[in-house]
């Protein structure tokens, strides 16, 4: 599965972002796609994800919850990350990233294995 993430910009404290995730490849019902995060001079962390099918199973950092949301449209095969209330602290590069199977807990970037190139997002105060 190959992954190309979009959407990333330049927006004001309190404003909303739009990122997407399109998947090109084979996906199965325990397909699992998901976000992450990098700031400078910070590790990877998990956001969000959301099963591919058997209903809207999503998951949600504590950092992010209440402010965005994931979602999914199968057939176009591409996922969505809604970022409403950005604050400064959300500046990152944003990765998308797919597993095979739900997992239990919040993930870590190795529990996924295919990736997106990034697409950056900073807001400024």
């Amino acid at each position: 599965v190959q992954l190309q993430a979009s959407g990333g910009g330049l927006v004001q404290a309190g404003g909303s972002l739009r990122l997407s995730c399109a998947a090109s490849g084979r996906t199965f019902s325990n397909f699992v796609m998901g976000w992450f995060r990098q700031a400078p001079g910070k590790e990877r962390e998990f956001i969000s994800a959301i099963k591919w099918s058997g209903g809207s199973i999503t998951r949600y950092a504590d950092s992010v919850k209440g402010r965005f949301t994931v979602s999914r449209d199968n057939a176009k095969n591409t996922m969505y990350l809604q970022m409403n209330s950005l604050k400064s602290e959300d500046t990152a590069v944003y990765y998308c990233a797919s597993r095979w199977g739900w997992y239990a807990g919040i993930p870590g970037p190795g529990d996924f294995g295919s990736w997106g190139q990034g697409t950056q997002v900073t807001v400024s105060s």
